[in-house]
């Protein structure tokens, strides 16, 4: 029995008053009654559905159609036997993702936490189970490997020098121009000509590839048009309301008709980076408003604090005035990045031969008509991956860089 000398923050509440799972689950979907009776309604539709689909997952659908065109799904045509550089690349990716989580965890005491060790757990689960023959597993769970054992690494490495993450971050930018010479060939490579980058490769690389160029593009779009210079304020003003007055689809078809308009007789670009072009430009319109959001979200008496010490104009926005700003709608970057990783299946529309456009090749095949469903929904949940990521990705930056609390 409590005593009465007790001080009263050791007194529990009442057991209804508690803050436990049934108690949220009684407040927030049961009271009132007509609330416990909305919940009751869309618990029976979404159990229909849901049943709907795992007996329709166990009995009619024929998912032979994904293991038997795993390789078209997730590189296309491209050649069989230079599919050694495509590992190499993806090993190299691992090898700096382990890297820059154990940079960036390096003043973390315990690096594999219970989570962590059963995310990691179920990774090598999928990559067991995925539908690719038995020699490819195991260099996927290789894979997994490599990212748990050079995060360690990355965490030894950051605890001795405090500058090895900017190494890395070097290296990430190293590595961008490196996969783009792996995958095109040349240099001792033999060349493997764009027609023949296809499926989900296609699809990943041009999306980086744009995100890489709009991101600079659009902060130079938003400074220009906050700038005091007319020219430079006009220019920018014309070129965003433009290009977000036109559908996407649009510049796309204008890049692949009209680009070579504009160049040399015999001199036309290549189809991927024509649709590269056209995503580039449509996307820094947009991240351009996005960042003149962040910019004017910065008080004034920033910049000017900044100049009376002394700062130019130029440090004054790279050092004080662009990092805030940025901080301030990470959100809004990364849905315009993952709008634009969406926007590639559009890239189906004027030929080139991404993750839709390979579907749509699978699916004319006499073998698998009237497959529409599964190869949908195996795109989809692709898509819903790498977009996934990219959000809890942005939701950990937005976390690590809040200083305000």
């Amino acid at each position: 029995m409590t005593s009465l000398s007790s001080p009263p923050g050791d007194l529990a509440p009442p057991p209804e008053m508690r803050d436990t799972p049934l108690n949220w689950i009684k407040n927030n979907l049961f009271t009132p009654w007509y609330n416990g009776l909305i919940t009751v309604v869309i618990a029976l539709i979404l159990g229909y559905f849901f049943y709907t689909f795992l007996t329709w997952s166990f009995t009619e659908a024929k998912w032979d159609v994904i293991p038997r065109n795993i390789q078209l799904f997730n590189v296309g045509r491209y050649p069989r036997s230079q599919y050694w550089r495509l590992w190499v690349l993806l090993g190299l990716i691992c090898t700096l993702s382990g890297l820059s989580w154990g940079a960036i965890a390096r003043n973390v005491a315990k690096l594999y936490s219970r989570n962590i060790l059963i995310g990691i757990g179920c990774a090598v689960v999928v990559c067991l189970l995925f539908p690719v023959p038995l020699p490819n597993r195991l260099l996927l769970v290789g894979m997994t490997g490599l990212v748990v054992g050079f995060s360690w690494v990355g965490q030894q490495a950051g605890r001795k020098n405090p500058k090895f993450g900017i190494w890395v971050s070097s290296t990430w930018l190293l590595l961008f121009f490196i996969a783009l010479w792996l995958i095109g060939g040349g240099l001792f490579l033999r060349p493997v000509s764009s027609n023949e980058w296809q499926g989900l490769m296609l699809t990943v690389l041009t999306a980086v590839v744009s995100i890489v160029i709009c991101f600079p593009l659009g902060v130079l779009l938003a400074l220009g048009r906050r700038s005091p210079l007319p020219i430079f304020k006009g220019l920018s003003i014309a070129y965003i309301e433009l290009v977000r007055g036109v559908p996407l689809i649009t510049l796309l078809f204008m890049g692949q008709v009209m680009i070579p308009l504009f160049l040399p007789d015999g001199m036309r670009p290549d189809r991927v980076i024509r649709a590269i072009v056209g995503l580039t430009l449509f996307s820094a319109a947009y991240l351009a408003e996005n960042v003149r959001g962040g910019l004017q979200a910065v008080p004034r008496g920033q910049a000017e604090a900044a100049s009376a010490l002394g700062l130019s104009t130029p440090l004054v926005v790279i050092l004080i005035v662009l990092p805030q700003a940025l901080k301030a709608v990470i959100p809004a970057i990364v849905g315009q990045f993952i709008s634009l990783f969406q926007d590639t299946t559009l890239l189906a529309i004027v030929g080139l031969v991404e993750l839709l456009g390979i579907s749509n090749s699978v699916l004319a095949n006499p073998q698998f008509l009237g497959r529409f469903s599964e190869v949908y929904l195996y795109n989809g949940l692709l898509f819903w991956v790498f977009c996934y990521a990219m959000s809890a990705s942005s939701r950990w930056v937005e976390k690590k860089v809040n200083t305000e609390h």
